[in-house]
C-alpha cells in the first residue's frame, strides 16, 4: 500500500475494544427480551441508530429504554451502566499504533458513537492514558452524534473526504464491519477488515503500512 497517505481509522473493536455480548447480558438483566435482535453488532433496533445520528438526547435513549422495559423505575445509572458495560478498553498496543501512524500518515477517527459512550471513553482516556481525548490522537475526529451522520451512510464519508481535500485512491478506510467498508469502497476508498483474528497491529506490520522495529 505504498499510495497510502491518509487514514481513516474506526474505533470500536478497531482501536477501543468492546464486547457486544457484555451489553445483551446487561439489556437482559434490564428486562429487555429477544435482546439478540434487540442490539447486536449486525442490526439493532432504531433507537440506538437515532442516538447515535444524535437525533435524540441521552435523557430521551435512556426514556427509551424504560419503555422497552417496560419498567419506568429504571435510574439513569442503571441504564448508563449496562449500556457502558459493552466498553472494554484501548490495549497498550494500539494506542502506540495510532501514534506511530499519527507520525507517518495523516490520520482521522470516523465512529458511530453517542453522547454516553463518548463520555465514558473520553474519562476512560484520561485517567488511562492521561489524554484529553482522543482528538490529541488524530488530526480530526468524526462522532456520529455530532455530525448527524452515521456510517454506512456515504454522506459522512464524503463529510471527512471533503473538509480534509482527501484523495481517496490515497485513502485507506479501517473498519470492523463489513457494510462500512462496502459504502467506503463505492467512493474510492482503500480498505481493510478488522476482525479478532487479524488485529490492527497484525495488518499494520503486514502491509507495511509501518516498520517492526528492530
Amino acid at each position: 500500500m505504498t499510495s497510502i497517505k491518509n487514514i481513516i481509522f474506526d474505533y470500536g473493536n478497531v482501536i477501543f475494544l468492546i464486547d457486544f455480548k457484555r451489553t445483551q447480558h446487561s439489556f437482559t438483566g434490564l428486562g429487555i427480551e429477544n435482546v439478540d435482535r434487540f442490539f447486536a453488532h449486525a442490526g439493532h433496533d432504531p433507537l440506538f441508530d437515532e442516538f447515535e445520528k444524535g437525533n435524540i438526547s441521552s435523557a430521551e435513549f435512556r426514556d427509551g429504554i424504560r419503555r422497552i422495559t417496560g419498567k419506568p423505575e429504571l435510574t439513569d445509572e442503571r441504564i448508563d451502566n449496562a449500556w457502558t458495560s459493552l466498553l472494554i478498553g484501548v490495549p497498550r498496543v494500539n494506542h502506540e499504533l495510532v501514534l506511530k501512524c499519527k507520525h507517518r500518515y495523516r490520520t482521522f477517527l470516523l465512529s458511530n458513537i453517542n453522547e454516553i459512550h463518548l463520555n465514558y471513553i473520553t474519562g476512560y482516556l484520561q485517567q488511562e492514558y492521561h489524554i484529553t481525548s482522543n482528538d490529541v490522537l488524530f488530526e480530526k475526529v468524526y462522532y456520529s452524534h455530532l455530525v448527524r451522520l452515521r456510517k454506512p451512510d456515504p454522506a459522512i464519508f464524503n463529510l471527512v473526504i471533503q473538509e480534509n481535500g482527501l484523495d481517496p485512491a490515497e485513502t485507506l478506510f479501517i473498519d470492523d464491519s463489513p457494510q462500512h467498508l462496502k459504502a467506503a469502497v463505492g467512493l474510492g476508498l482503500h480498505t481493510h477488515l478488522v476482525t479478532a483474528e487479524d488485529s490492527l497491529e497484525k495488518f499494520l506490520y503486514r502491509s507495511g503500512l509501518l516498520e517492526q522495529e528492530p
